[in-house]
């Protein structure tokens, strides 16, 4: 009977981690093409997910936004302690970091624009930061001591330059990821040492081409 019942909070629990994923997920999208002012309505129709049910996790537009901050920085620190796990090398843990990082930003684009300078920090947004620039410290310090990394490049510019990178793209996602690879690519290749382990030469992805290029300027807003 015992196991009967521990089921139940157990798949609630994994249904609640589904809805929580669709809502950030849709959060991001919104939010990004809406900007800040976007209804509420309009992330819970596109989370596939009731007004009810979402009010009920998160009362306020403010609360989801500072979930979705958490979420962001929780996932970039995953994505740098197995990078950090997984590669004995400082060059290729530091690399691989950035490539997961920026692959991972999905459709919604950067998180900074969308909630940044809006909200106080909780303390939960706090403690992640906390965990997260020690993340960062390290991957960066393994390099820095290496003498693989330039030494002018600092943590603290992780989180703006994905910002950078990841600039939303009116193109189909997989492609915008691969141009998004591409100058990572060539960002890498200014801050590898020459003492970096040697990588392919030449950068990710094909260059894109100019009628690509008038197809993006010229794409309808929307």
């Amino acid at each position: 009977m015992g196991d009967t019942h521990a089921g139940k909070p157990r798949g609630r629990q994994r249904e609640a981690d589904r809805n929580d994923a669709r809502l950030m997920r849709a959060a991001r999208e919104v939010f990004a093409e809406r900007g800040w002012d976007a209804p509420v309505s309009e992330i819970a129709r596109r989370a596939g997910i009731g007004m009810g049910s979402l009010y009920r996790r998160y009362p306020s537009k403010e609360l989801l936004a500072q979930r979705m901050r958490v979420a962001g920085m929780e996932q970039l620190i995953a994505q740098a302690r197995t990078a950090l796990a997984e590669e004995p090398d400082p060059w290729a843990a530091f690399a691989r970091f950035l490539r997961d990082a920026l692959s991972a930003q999905g459709p919604g684009g950067p998180l900074l624009p969308l909630v940044g300078g809006r909200l106080p920090a909780t303390d939960e947004v706090t403690a992640a930061a906390a965990r997260l620039r020690a993340a960062l410290d390290e991957l960066v310090g393994d390099a820095h001591r290496a003498g693989v990394l330039s030494t002018d490049f600092a943590s603290a510019d992780i989180p703006l330059l994905l910002e950078h990178l990841a600039a939303r793209l009116p193109v189909a996602g997989e492609r915008a990821t691969a141009l998004h690879l591409r100058y990572l690519g060539l960002v890498l290749a200014g801050l590898r040492t020459p003492a970096a382990v040697a990588e392919p030469a030449g950068l990710p992805g094909p260059a894109p081409h100019w009628a690509e290029l008038s197809e993006l300027w010229n794409a309808p807003e929307g």
